[in-house]
């Protein structure tokens, strides 16, 4: 991939319009570069604004490939060659045997983590669900696959017969947990808003929004039993860059957001459990609840000071700041880490089993073509096994075998029948991590310019911040990494103020078929301007449903219920200018 690294003084600021008809990302102005003013104090941005991540942490390259870029602490900290050597993990497309890209198997959601994060970016706007195949790229749709609590119902827990992260893809002999031919997605654009607001502006521009509706019959469950009282979501992969610089925000820090919100609510008379999600807030005591954090749970660790952890003991805890729900916390042990694993089914060290579930490994060890080709296959095959040492491999025999190798929680190191090695080692797991933790956040652009000065006062006027906190400061980033990286530092984020545009809290938008669950997480903003350039689209929301920023807003207001409705009501009712401005200023951050 090309790589133009913290190049200090551009000739242009160079902002393509990168194939999406729909974008409204900004152009470069042509006769006053911004490059001439970066680092500088200019309106109201203060001059650290200009850069996002902190000295630390971001790159000073906006052109094609900044996406990719390394921090300047990678550099300063001497790690660009693990840097290097963990995007080659990121980028390559696995395999079943080809060392060191090897993996995906027996099943698998993805044979590579850059086909659902384009460019390094948000998942694409798609018509159909695609996991194999050279139209796979870009196409970031997970699904979620849970039992509704009522009909119709957008909440409930995931179904147990396939993974959390579902599977559409399995090696020979092996049928994929879920048959993603059978698999239908939907577009229905909306004819009106549940809250009122007409579908144009006041100066007769319009906007449209469009949902996701998804079908899966159940002939497309290869699992034994096939799922039952089923419905669907879509979501789709967020961008990987900064999420280092998230990890490096400290636990405390987001305590303190929750307790102002929490006091704010409360202070306006509200039920505060409708606006914070009684699984991370305990109104009653006024604390964060158990559920608000994430506790190492595959394996010991260590501190970036030195202090070692016990998984045992659960003496780590770090507040969850990770994915639309909120399940992950330090990027060392979820997050990435565990997408590595569970997306592309790439065994570790620490994490030394498949990621499979008893149903499908059930179903499999019942299928009489896979027993006949196992069989075929002979003594090639890892699955033909003489379970009972006399000599001969019978039907009955193979079945066992392929139930016990494909059963979820086996310990592949001791089971009895056949001995896998990990297929990515200590040293490969820690340079994936130092290139995850090293990703930069692109300077921000055109800070110069009165319209991008004005869209950040509206913005802030009409109350956009109180979700999108524009900064927060890191302090020591004592990271939290598993005991098999000992004596291997990651790149360190200490004392940055960093402007994600986000209060890491989730909140409620009540869309037409809304995400699994209604809560979701606030959506940082840094970089998202440059999606286009760096994915071919700039689609947002957490299906993609929003083609531009404009429709992202908008959805924001779509019900009076959504926690953002005056904010979105606020920006409908702005001039076209202002309006123009905003979208401006959240494209240039």
């Amino acid at each position: 991939m090309k790589k133009l690294r913290y190049i200090a003084l551009l000739s242009s600021a160079l902002l393509m319009a990168a194939c999406n008809p729909t974008s409204d990302e900004p152009k470069p102005e042509k006769n006053e570069p911004d490059t001439k003013y970066v680092g500088q104090a200019v309106g109201n941005f203060s001059a650290d604004e200009w850069f996002p991540g902190g000295q630390l942490g971001t790159t000073t390259n906006v052109t094609d490939g900044c996406y990719e870029d390394e921090t300047p602490a990678v550099e300063i900290q001497g790690l660009t060659y693990e840097f290097n050597l963990g995007e080659k993990f990121f980028e390559r497309n696995y395999t079943e045997n080809t060392k060191p890209f090897n993996g995906l198997g027996p099943a698998s959601v993805r044979k590579s983590c850059l086909d659902c994060h384009p460019g390094y970016g948000h998942g694409q706007w798609k018509d159909r669900y695609i996991a194999n195949g050279s139209a796979a790229y870009g196409n970031g749709y997970l699904l979620v696959v849970y039992h509704p609590t009522y009909a119709g119902s957008n909440d409930g827990p995931y179904i147990a017969e396939v993974t959390g992260m579902p599977q559409t893809m399995a090696q020979s002999p092996f049928l994929p947990p879920i048959d993603e031919s059978q698999i239908n997605i939907t577009w229905t654009e909306i004819g009106s808003m549940e809250s009122g607001l007409p579908m144009q502006f006041a100066d007769g521009e319009k906007y449209s929004l469009q949902y996701p509706t998804m079908t899966i019959p159940e002939s497309a469950f290869n699992t034994d039993p096939k799922p039952e009282n089923i419905d669907f979501r879509l979501e789709t992969t967020i961008g990987v860059i900064g999420t280092g610089l998230i990890d490096a925000i400290p636990t405390d820090s987001i305590v303190a957001q929750y307790e102002k919100e929490a006091a704010y609510f409360r202070s306006a008379g509200l039920d505060v459990s409708e606006y914070l999600n009684p699984n991370y807030w305990d109104e009653a005591s006024q604390k964060m609840a158990a559920g608000a954090y994430y506790t190492n749970f595959y394996t010991d660790g260590i501190l970036a000071d030195g202090t070692k952890t016990s998984k045992a003991a659960k003496d780590y805890q770090t507040l969850k700041r990770y994915t639309y729900a909120l399940t992950r916390g330090s990027l060392q042990d979820g997050a990435g880490a565990n997408a590595i694993w569970n997306i592309t089914n790439v065994s570790r060290p620490d994490r030394p089993y498949l990621y499979t579930t008893n149903a499908w490994a059930s179903a499999m060890s019942k299928n009489k073509d896979v027993i006949a080709e196992i069989k075929a296959s002979g003594t090639n095959s890892p699955y033909y096994v003489d379970v009972n040492g006399d000599g001969k491999v019978t039907d009955e025999e193979i079945s066992e075998a392929v139930y016990e190798l494909l059963r979820p929680g086996t310990n592949q190191f001791d089971n009895k029948y056949h001995n896998f090695e990990p297929e990515m080692t200590a040293d490969q797991n820690y340079a994936f991590m130092v290139w995850h933790r090293g990703l930069a956040i692109p300077r921000a652009r055109n800070l110069n310019k009165e319209s991008v000065q004005r869209g950040k006062k509206v913005f802030m006027e009409i109350g956009c911040a109180s979700c999108h906190r524009p900064s927060w400061t890191t302090k020591d980033d004592n990271y939290w990494a598993p005991a098999m990286y000992e004596g291997k530092p990651l790149p360190r984020y200490a004392d940055q103020k960093i402007y994600p545009y986000s209060d890491f809290v989730q909140h409620k938008l009540y869309m037409k078929n809304d995400i699994h669950g209604s809560w979701c997480r606030t959506t940082p903003l840094w970089g998202r301007g440059l999606s286009a350039q760096e994915t071919g689209r700039g689609d947002r929301l957490h299906d993609a449903r929003a083609r531009n920023t404009v429709e992202a807003i908008m959805w924001h207001g779509y019900s009076k219920k959504s926690h953002s409705y005056s904010s979105a009501e606020k920006f409908y009712k702005l001039s076209k200018e202002d309006r123009d401005a905003v979208v401006e200023f959240i494209n240039s951050i």
